[in-house]
């Protein structure tokens, strides 16, 4: 009976080993992230941005709306690949008309809300990243 099952027969268990590599398998390296649109991006920050701030729908679109706006932009700006200096003062422009269309379309409590919830977004980003850079000199040294 174990022979008509396969179990114990020679061949099979060569066969069986033989497709087996002897190299263990790591997981597979992450790939990167596919390029987004403006809208995706903002609906994948908005349930953030809508619980830090305790936005209403109306606001909730305002908000989507201006940030899709910009983000679009951003995204062009990239595209474009300027020189440093002037992709630098476009993107500042961008992120002024930004910050005065949120002004104007948001209540002010909401907007000093949301302007520091950015803020706390970009110090995080620059901690990581002064973190590596400290761990690749402990490394040099």
């Amino acid at each position: 009976a174990n022979a008509q099952y396969g179990y114990n027969n020679g061949y099979n268990n060569a066969m069986n080993r033989s497709r087996r590599s002897p190299i263990p398998r790591s997981p597979e390296p992450e790939r990167k992230p596919e390029n987004l649109t403006a809208e995706e991006i903002v609906d994948r920050e908005m349930p953030k941005i809508i619980d830090a701030i305790d936005l209403n729908e109306f606001e909730t679109a305002v908000v989507s709306a201006i940030l899709t706006k910009y983000v679009q932009q951003s995204i062009e700006l990239q595209i474009l690949k300027l020189p440093a200096d002037k992709t630098r003062e476009a993107a500042e422009k961008i992120r002024e008309n930004q910050k005065e269309e949120l002004q104007a379309g948001l209540p002010e409590d909401k907007f000093n809300k949301l302007v520091e919830l950015q803020k706390q977004g970009y110090k995080k980003i620059k901690k990581q990243k002064k973190k590596k850079k400290k761990k690749n000199s402990d490394d040099i040294e």
